[in-house]
């Protein structure tokens, strides 16, 4: 099984993006993707800027996917994705349908983002027909889906599970942190960059409940699947994605590359339940499972 970094959710600013791939680039990360994700409107980075850190990740022997918009809203957003599919030399990771759509007409292979709500295996096997080779499990979904989508047929697909992050679990056309800041959408000054994990949400008795990104809401505790991955290898993972949260993913990714000793929980900051097809908040213990 390897290790990918999936595409970055905050808007962080130029010098401190091209930073954090510069050190990604000496990790033993496989696959990494790249692009944004969320908002047309964080414009630190440009596509050609993304193809410049593309090509110094695969100079250093990391494979690329170019990551797109999860909510397409206008037309130029549509001719920003077919930038994107028409780059000539990387594989995408198709985040809308739409997407999906002009891969297949490009004859782009794509990997199925976790947002295109697969939800059985048909589906999936639809989307491999059109060019799918990677599938990245919903994360809503649990170990017992996959085992049971996974038996039906030998997969000649990857299959790839989010295995540390903040899990987006919602995309909405309202900003939620303009809103909080008190700025239309189409004026909001990239507020977000002042937020490069999101803003967390509490409820009324102060417990961490969500946490805002942009159009996105987030968990408000990291997934962390890492004492899951002897079975996920078994069961025929390809792939353990991490999401990127800051410099810290660095010392996480040697760990994983250079340990096989199991890492333990942070009970306040961790969750693991969709997995065991709980709630997602919820935070299993591998004893009681």
């Amino acid at each position: 099984m390897k290790l990918s970094l999936g595409p970055l959710t905050y808007c962080w600013d130029k010098t401190t993006v091209e930073d954090y791939y510069q050190n990604i680039a000496h990790t033993n990360i496989d696959t990494v993707y790249l692009g944004e994700v969320v908002c047309n409107r964080r414009r630190e980075l440009k596509l050609a800027d993304y193809l410049d850190i593309a090509n110094q990740l695969v100079d250093s022997g990391k494979n690329v996917v170019l990551s797109t918009m999860t909510l397409i809203e206008s037309s130029s957003e549509l001719t920003e994705l077919k930038r994107i599919i028409d780059n000539g030399r990387f594989a995408i990771e198709a985040n809308d349908m739409s997407a999906v759509h002009m891969a297949h007409q490009a004859n782009v292979p794509f990997v199925c983002g976790p947002s295109l709500n697969l939800y059985n295996r048909a589906s999936i096997d639809i989307m491999q027909k059109l060019g799918m080779t990677r599938f990245v499990m919903p994360y809503e979904l649990s170990k017992k889906w996959l085992s049971q989508v996974l038996s039906h047929a030998p997969a000649s697909f990857e299959v790839e599970v989010l295995g540390h992050g903040y899990m987006p679990l919602a995309h909405s056309a309202r900003c939620f942190t303009a809103k909080h800041h008190n700025k239309p959408k189409l004026e909001c000054d990239i507020i977000c960059k002042q937020h490069p994990k999101g803003l967390l949400t509490q409820t009324q008795e102060s417990q961490a409940l969500l946490r805002i990104n942009g159009i996105q809401t987030q968990s408000a505790a990291k997934v962390n699947l890492i004492n899951e991955m002897p079975d996920m290898q078994k069961m025929g993972v390809d792939f353990w994605r991490l999401s990127p949260t800051g410099l810290s993913d660095i010392a996480l990714i040697e760990q994983l590359s250079n340990s096989s000793q199991r890492l333990s929980h942070d009970a306040e900051d961790d969750c693991n339940g969709y997995w065991f097809s709980q709630a997602g908040m919820a935070l299993v213990e591998p004893q009681n499972v």
